[in-house]
């Protein structure tokens, strides 16, 4: 009983924490993504596969066309430009992403752990830029420093220019922290020798509830011909398709949880059945039918399987409690993107969980209960 107790006790609390730390992990690192490149992006259609993009302008056609798309929130114009920073001692290469006043620094502002978010605008180029943690310890760069950055112009000259870090920032997201350094969109334009209406990127993030894929699609057929629009996913493929493969082991531990618990409670119940084999054959005598001694068989499982998920539960949900209050269990950032073990878990996903598992054992428990059908009462009165 203790064992069979245990077992549905551990099978619970494995599945309570694998569940709630892979969506934790996926929906945070997602965010993370989104955050940086948002959920959509729009740009030239060409075959430039180069940091730096093609560029476009945003008219009043391609404007009315965005609107006409639902779902679209916000959309904000940007650029990229390859660029080295070099300091007396150190030497960094890296992309810098020109941003412009309309630019949602929601995310970041959340990601600033020294300093400031710059403030740009249309009628002016601000040297300000915001550095992340790893260039800025590298290149041993503090708040309020200046720095020179080297880029190849539109001639292709190397041209160098002198900023003042106004800010730091740290997302976890290692590969793009150690190359993206924010700065104003009209420096890129002036190196690129663009208009002041051009850009290399349109990002677009989207209302809350709307889907990207659903949205992307409906925009891809509405942009001009010369421009196309990508999702996150299109865009970093490597680390959504390493996130699907979470889905995959989360469901093979949850499996191979509810296999080996049901084995455990099956055995249970087929000791408990040979155990009492005489009690069975006397009821039978007496006039009692199979199906009323599987019910009796059945109630006494149901109870060890409850108190077993009542153990469970209180057990996981307060281990995923005290993991998302304190954040006691850390990650490697380098490796993992996060800096503690992410826990995330709804009401809804934990009923669903608790229902759809006592279902499962409900049903497995009705392969040992056929044996009382085959238990003769002459026989098994005698049985010791």
């Amino acid at each position: 009983m203790r064992l069979a107790v245990t077992s549905v006790a551990l099978a619970i609390i494995v599945m309570l924490i694998a569940w709630a730390v892979v969506v934790g992990f996926k929906n945070q690192i997602r965010d993370k993504v989104i955050g940086f490149v948002a959920p959509i992006h729009v740009q030239s259609l060409d075959k430039n596969e180069s940091v730096e993009e093609t560029p476009f302008q945003l008219d009043s056609l391609l404007i009315s066309r965005l609107n006409s798309v639902d779902g679209i929130a916000h959309y904000q114009m940007v650029a990229n430009k390859a660029g080295m920073i070099k300091t007396d001692d150190e030497i960094q290469g890296v992309i810098l992403k020109g941003v412009d006043e309309n630019y949602d620094w929601t995310y970041f502002s959340k990601c600033i752990v020294e300093g400031k978010t710059p403030e740009y605008k249309a009628d002016e180029r601000s040297t300000e830029v915001l550095l992340s943690k790893v260039i800025a310890n590298k290149m041993l760069l503090n708040v309020g420093d200046e720095v020179r950055v080297w880029f190849i112009d539109k001639d292709n000259q190397a041209r160098g220019r002198k900023f003042t870090v106004s800010g730091i920032f740290e997302t976890g997201l290692y590969e793009f922290d150690e190359r993206y350094v924010f700065s104003d969109l009209n420096q890129i334009r002036k190196l690129n020798g663009w208009e002041d209406d051009e850009a290399g990127l349109l990002e677009i993030s989207l209302k809350e509830g709307y889907d990207a894929e659903q949205v992307n699609e409906n925009l891809y057929y509405t942009l001009p011909a010369s421009l196309a629009s990508y999702t996150a996913r299109d865009s970093n493929p490597q680390i959504y398709d390493w996130l699907d493969l979470l889905d995959t082991n989360v469901w093979l531990i949850m499996a191979l949880m509810l296999l080996v618990a049901g084995i455990t409670v099956i055995s249970m119940l087929l000791i408990i059945i040979i155990e009492r084999t005489s009690t069975i054959g006397l009821l039978k005598a007496m006039g009692a039918s199979n199906k009323f001694v599987r019910e009796v068989f059945l109630r006494r499982s149901l109870r060890i399987l409850l108190i077993g998920m009542l153990i469970g539960n209180v057990i996981g949900l307060g281990f995923c409690f005290l993991q998302q209050c304190t954040g006691i269990i850390k990650l490697n950032a380098e490796t993992y993107y996060l800096s503690a073990v992410p826990i995330e878990l709804h009401l809804t996903t934990v009923i669903l969980i608790n229902l759809g598992t006592l279902l499962l054992w409900v049903l497995m428990l009705l392969i040992p209960t056929s044996v009382i059908n085959r238990i003769s009462p002459t026989k098994s009165i005698r049985f010791e």
